[in-house]
């Protein structure tokens, strides 16, 4: 070790170290940056970084050796070898890169470290080639237990060096691989240096083809900037390439689950279906909705529907073979596709594979997940051959299978078509009903089971559609609440209704249905409290109707509506009872004065059991909360005599009347005056 410290005192020009000291470290530090960046990367997109890194970490040790070298002494005439100088980088360089590989391989029985070892052994390469490259007048002694010292230095940092970057990510992991580095490089060189005596021999003469040691300074200079420019060049070019792909690659993909999105598919799909129809082969759309997924969010919160989302994804990917491809496209719907088919029985495979994955249960924390999925199916070109026309026909086949009570996969069928244009066409007349003024309300009469008087009327939306005569509500309100026109819709039968009970003699109350739309109006008390106002009905007069199905999609703000809706004076009812999710809790948290018991219920009284007792348990949990019970659908003495004998307070049915239009009842409500003027008219 004297020798160490003697060489280093004396036979070297301190400035030369302090150069020699400070490439290092700056190298150093671009060695461990770019192999940090590296071996972060995919396997596919790591190889440029890893020579880079190779790169910076051979200039390194090459020019730290040869500036120290610049700065070493020699008493004698002494130059390089042109062919082992260049030789010694060319190894520091490839030692390096094949270390960094064997650090990121990741292969099984390879640790990280092994790479540092590759390194340890280029520090050692490099420097003994160099040495090998200086000629002098004389002779190298070389003391071989500072050697083998020199040579452990190099290995032992270098392992330290690789086992820090791999396997440890804490606050000084990444200068302590710098340091490490910088020692395993200044060790080696100045222990190795401190082993070598030089003697001079006259008889010995430098041959005038070596480089000399201003030639030497000229070369390092310029290596180190030639790699320098290259390795900023290749950054810079590999920065711009990563930030345009990461830009396509978001624009792409769903951010939330990393699949491909919609424009992936609509990019990609024209070229699927034209290769395999070239190929007399066809192609598979399937779109596939998840069912429950709603629930999942209102219950757990939008984060745990992210978390099903992305689970779910992961499933996806795993299970996808050959040519097949799922994408992310909304909320809960995603498009599969499926190429290369030959046989209908290939895409069914995919599609339970598709369902199965689903179907299993997932678990967070103490919270079981679980939903089901809908699959609509298309084949080109069979059905369609333009890439929007088969996802809509797979997306009509989607709803089909969800409307179908058995199995959730359903194939495009012709008449799916027929059904979609007749549904469009009566969205477009639906809104030209509105302007034509073809609307009516009817009403139909409830009656108090013990005295056995009309208590009220509950007015029902009508449609007399000019061509088509009269349109059932069950064609026409799904339409209405899937366009919007349910709102204005809703405000005009709220209007109309409460202007024509306004002029009946007889004081019946009047039911107006409120749809769920109407019930996310954050106005919605308002526009009540103005139509009361300006039609002059008493409050206590108009009951609203609210299904218990609408409670559920927002319950703490279908509340606090009801309660102003309450502080009005309106009577407000629970409609479709029992049909819902929740009842028992809802009747406990939501202030209703009324439970209709759904029609469904009381068509099976006395001859099924589960829809008696479950009238039974309505009219007795009803009665126990002070809560009004009416029973729809009542059709048979019989039933009125049940519903009585069990307390049930008012009935509806067609046993005492079916909806009848204003001419009909004129004479029963006693119309003090025709109305005077049309209402306003509704806006669509």
């Amino acid at each position: 070790m004297f020798k160490v410290v003697s060489c280093l005192t004396y036979d070297h020009d301190y400035s030369f170290v302090l150069v020699a000291a400070i490439v290092c470290v700056a190298s150093a530090v671009m060695t461990i940056r770019l192999f940090d960046r590296a071996r972060r990367l995919s396997h596919e997109a790591r190889l440029s970084w890893i020579l880079l890194s190779a790169m910076a970490c051979g200039a390194a040790i090459w020019t730290t050796h040869f500036v120290a070298m610049l700065g070493f002494q020699l008493p004698m005439d002494h130059a390089f070898d042109p062919v082992l100088t260049i030789a010694s980088l060319l190894i520091a360089i490839g030692f390096s890169a094949g270390g960094f590989l064997l650090a990121t391989s990741g292969a099984r029985g390879v640790p990280g470290e092994c790479g540092g070892i590759v390194i340890g052994l280029g520090i050692v390469a490099m420097h003994f080639t160099g040495m090998a490259g200086l000629e002098v007048a004389g002779r190298i002694q070389w003391d071989w237990t500072l050697v083998a010292a020199s040579v452990v230095f190099a290995l032992c940092f270098g392992t330290a060096t690789t086992h820090i970057v791999a396997r440890h990510s804490f606050r000084l992991s990444r200068p302590l691989a710098m340091a490490l580095l910088v020692l395993a490089i200044c060790t080696m060189h100045f222990t190795a240096m401190g082993a070598a005596t030089l003697v001079p021999d006259p008889s010995v003469f430098v041959q005038p083809r070596t480089i000399s040691s201003e030639f030497l300074a000229v070369l390092v200079l310029a290596t180190m900037a030639i790699i320098a420019g290259v390795a900023l060049y290749i950054i810079d070019a590999r920065s711009q390439r990563e930030l345009i792909d990461g830009f396509r690659h978001a624009a792409l993909h769903d951010p939330l689950t990393g699949l491909p999105n919609r424009a992936f598919l609509s990019a990609n799909l024209p070229g699927f279906l034209r290769q395999d129809n070239e190929s007399g082969l066809q192609t598979a759309v399937l779109v596939i909705d998840l069912d429950r997924f709603k629930e999942v969010n209102d219950v757990h919160g939008h984060h745990t529907g992210d978390f099903l989302l992305q689970n779910l994804a992961q499933r996806f990917v795993q299970l996808l073979g050959k040519g097949e491809m799922i994408t992310r496209v909304g909320g809960d719907e995603f498009i599969a596709v499926k190429r290369y088919v030959h046989a209908r029985s290939e895409v069914d495979q995919f599609a339970r594979r598709l369902v199965a994955c689903v179907l299993e249960p997932l678990q967070r924390e103490s919270i079981t997940l679980s939903v089901g999925a809908s699959v609509g199916i298309c084949l080109s070109p069979d059905d369609y051959r333009d890439t929007e026309e088969l996802i809509g026909a797979a997306d009509l086949a989607m709803y089909r299978a969800k409307r179908s009570l058995g199995d959730k996969i359903c194939y495009y069928e012709p008449s799916m078509d027929e059904g979609r244009r007749e549904r469009s066409a009566l969205t477009m007349e639906l809104r030209r009903a509105i302007e034509r003024d073809e609307l009516e309300l009817y009403y139909q009469p409830q009656l108090d089971v013990q005295s056995g008087l009309v208590s009220g009327y509950e007015a029902l939306l009508r449609w007399h559609h000019r061509k088509r005569g009269v349109v059932s509500p069950t064609e026409f309100i799904p339409i209405a609440e899937e366009t919007g026109l349910i709102v204005p819709i809703g405000e005009w039968v709220l209007r109309t209704a409460c202007a024509e009970a306004a002029i009946w003699e007889k004081p019946y109350r009047v039911a107006v249905n409120i749809a769920s739309a109407q019930l996310t109006q954050a106005d919605l008390p308002k526009i009540v409290q103005e139509t009361l106002r300006v039609t002059g009905l008493s409050a206590s007069r108009l009951e609203l109707e609210i299904t218990e199905a609408s409670i559920i999609e927002d319950r703490e703000r279908t509340l606090h509506v009801i309660r102003q809706l309450k502080a009005l004076g309106v009577t407000v009812a629970m409609d479709d009872y029992g049909t819902g999710y929740s009842s028992l809790s809802t009747l406990q948290v939501f202030p209703f004065d009324k439970v209709k018991i759904d029609r469904s219920f009381v068509d099976g009284l006395l001859h099924d059991e589960a829809a008696t007792a479950i009238v039974k348990a309505t009219i007795m949990l009803a009665s126990t909360l002070k809560i009004s019970v009416l029973a729809e659908g009542v059709e048979r003495q019989e039933q009125i005599d049940f519903l009585q004998a069990e307390g049930c307070t008012e009935v509806q049915g067609f046993l005492f009347g079916h909806p009848m239009p204003i001419p009909a009842i004129a004479g029963l409500v006693g119309r003090k005056r025709e109305n005077g003027g049309p209402l306003p008219a509704i806006s669509a």
